[in-house]
């Protein structure tokens, strides 16, 4: 669901979120249209479970495919400003019914896929640049970007219908499932509980400043007006993600790399873990549900991109929040910590194939463990009871290159201890993800 733009600033690179256009007369595009279309198809085997529960991954064998298309058409409209418009087709069938995992496997299924196809619009925003002068710098056409000149320094404000990650937490080696890993806790922070309906798009607006070497990008986006919802609460007031995040490059011998500090307050009608738990007779079940209210839910998270050589780039990432409230618009993970490596083809003489590896550790905080192993439902968790272990994940994939715009990936992962229990797992999944670009 993600763009992929990818520029270099100062000798840094620089990413998705930092999209800007400030026009000058030469060199502009006026617009453009771009297509992608991606098919995952993932299955596990039979895996052991001493028990299972209404949210359990199924012991038993399973299959899953996933399918989406996108359009994306962009104009300029006047000076410094352009308008995009992205719609969408998606469908699928989830392992599962998309529970029982943390880091659930497939970035692209959304939380409201069905096997027939539908139709929405992912993205309409205005995109309005200011520029402040220093070099003028050449953008490539790309998904949601016009070829164009802008400023190494600008200020940028987007606003309208799009995803909290097309601005924050961009990363060269690991934020696209579309093309690079596909475990929801590799792709972006996994604890950041980003504002997002059940498609992860939200409505919302971003301000961004950026200057050779480093940018600051604030913004806030509306929340789902339930749990994982598809209907959107429009009293931003009362409803609200806030996110805002510094953004800095440097070299490391010689090669450049960038790191990313993110922090993240949210603000919605959500259930408390300890509440649940207070409220719940003696031998019943907690029930979130019961003890919704406007609550306050914070967070951070360190990304880090380090370029290793020519072919060679590596990611880190750390995230936390407060783990005091249920899981509104993500994954139900309080801490993670994941890291991996992207490689290029070409020491084998294939220059455009990708071999990807990554690992990921999450965590829940004392108070989930809790409402869990008393026997709570979340979103995505609850298997009856909890032997407690952090959920530990490994991935790895090879995208070869078929043609200029299309790639043949085959991805493998491995789940220690699913739904942070020792008493499940470890399960392994296996898939193919087909991908085109024109």
């Amino acid at each position: 669901m993600l763009h992929k733009n990818l520029h270099i600033v100062a000798g840094c690179l620089l990413l998705p979120g930092l999209l800007p256009q400030s026009v000058h007369a030469e060199d502009t595009q006026a617009m453009d249209a771009r297509f992608q279309a991606t098919y995952v198809w993932q299955g596990k085997p039979a895996f052991p479970a001493a028990y299972s529960g209404q949210n359990s991954l199924a012991s038993a064998a399973e299959r899953s495919h996933s399918f989406t298309a996108t359009a994306f058409l962009g104009a300029r409209t006047w000076s410094g400003g352009e308008v995009y418009f992205d719609p969408e087709v998606a469908l699928g069938a989830p392992l599962s019914n998309l529970t029982g995992l943390g880091g659930l496997t497939n970035g692209e299924m959304a939380r409201t896929t069905g096997r027939n196809p539908t139709f929405y619009r992912a993205r309409l925003f205005l995109r309005q640049t200011w520029g402040f002068g220093g070099e003028a710098e050449q953008l490539d056409a790309d998904q949601n970007q016009l070829a164009g000149k802008v400023d190494s320094r600008r200020l940028v404000l987007t606003a309208g219908n799009l995803s909290a990650l097309d601005i924050f937490d961009g990363n060269a080696y690991s934020h696209e499932p579309r093309r690079q890993f596909l475990n929801w806790a590799l792709y972006t922070h996994g604890a950041w509980d980003f504002p997002a309906d059940a498609r992860g798009y939200s409505w919302g607006a971003a301000l961004e400043y950026i200057a050779p070497g480093w940018a600051l990008r604030a913004g806030r986006f509306l929340q789902p007006r339930q749990s994982n919802g598809l209907q959107l609460n429009f009293s931003m007031a009362n409803s609200y993600g806030d996110a805002i995040e510094l953004e800095r490059g440097y070299t490391l011998g010689a090669q450049p790399g960038r790191v990313r500090l993110l922090a993240f307050h949210n603000h919605a009608n959500m259930g408390g873990f300890r509440d649940a738990l207070d409220l719940a007779a003696p031998g019943a079940a907690p029930d979130l549900s019961l003890t919704r209210r406007f609550r306050d839910k914070r967070g951070y998270g360190l990304n880090v991109e380090q370029s290793l050589g020519k072919s060679v780039g590596a990611f880190l990432r750390a995230s936390r929040n407060d783990g005091d409230t249920e899981t509104y618009a993500f994954t139900e993970i309080d801490r993670s910590l994941s890291g991996g490596v992207l490689i290029k083809g070409a020491a084998w003489h294939r220059g455009e194939d990708n071999v990807g590896l990554a690992w990921a550790r999450n965590d829940l905080s004392q108070a989930h463990r809790d409402y869990l192993a008393a026997g709570g439902m979340g979103f995505f968790l609850g298997d009856g009871r909890l032997n407690y272990r952090p959920e530990k994940i490994v991935e790895a994939f090879y995208a070869l290159q078929l043609h200029k715009r299309v790639s043949l990936d085959f991805d493998w992962q491995r789940v220690a201890h699913p739904a942070y229990n020792a008493d499940r797992g470890p399960v392994t999944v296996w898939g193919l993800r087909l991908h085109s670009e024109f």
